[in-house]
């Protein structure tokens, strides 16, 4: 996407289907966009240190006040990954509305899985690993969100999110991971995921809007 020569206010960029401009509105969205990563990064982080620091806890149900805490920090999370999903720039709108119906079926599945067990959310996945056959429904939406933004600036750390969240997951379904290796994967996915947010928040913030033009061109073929 390259900038017109010229001085007109707001600035004009040339598209692939035609000029357009970026708006006060637009520039809005990305940084709520943005703030949701960042707000999810921080909660999943905070969710992923009590955890790995209280596991024997947890194991031994002795950390209920650690469970609760996580169940607060799941629900923040899982919040702001919604806030995201419903402000991300993507192109192919199918691809956007299967990411938000998996958010919405993860979310559905932890609040039924909270109510059945009548445990907090995190005790659950870490107690019934079959969980993550509906809960995973969320993480994929997460993988997602990862997987389009390592298309479209080729970032390392989304580069290793991409597998990694999909490897622990199967890894935690199936049980073939050993807890010291779940352990060694949650905490370089909670790292990256950190990491991605802060450079998604000093990264400029037109590229984050795309081409409105390809978005413009889109809609009138429907």
């Amino acid at each position: 996407m390259q900038t017109i020569e010229s001085d007109p206010s707001p600035e004009v960029y040339q598209g692939q289907f035609g000029t357009f401009t970026i708006t006060d509105r637009d520039r809005q969205g990305v940084v709520v966009y943005r703030s949701a990563l960042m707000v999810a990064a921080i909660s999943f982080g905070i969710a992923t240190l009590a955890m790995l620091l209280s596991s024997s806890q947890i194991e031994d149900g002795s950390g209920s006040q650690v469970s609760n805490l996580v169940t607060w920090l799941y629900i923040t999370f899982s919040v702001a990954l919604g806030v995201a999903l419903a402000t991300i720039h993507i192109y192919m709108a199918i691809l956007h509305r299967v990411l938000q119906v998996f958010w919405a079926i993860g979310c559905v599945n932890a609040i039924g899985l909270a109510v059945y067990y009548h445990q907090p959310i995190g005790e659950v996945i870490y107690r019934q690993p079959l969980t993550i056959l509906g809960i995973g429904f969320t993480f994929a939406a997460l993988t997602g969100i990862f997987f389009k933004e390592a298309f479209c600036f080729d970032r390392l750390e989304t580069k290793i999110l991409v597998p990694i969240v999909p490897l622990l997951l199967i890894g935690h379904l199936t049980k073939l991971l050993p807890i010291s290796i779940k352990a060694i994967l949650l905490a370089i996915w909670a790292g990256a995921f950190l990491v991605f947010a802060v450079r998604k928040a000093i990264q400029p913030i037109p590229p984050d809007i795309g081409d409105k033009s390809v978005f413009t061109y889109l809609e009138m073929q429907k």
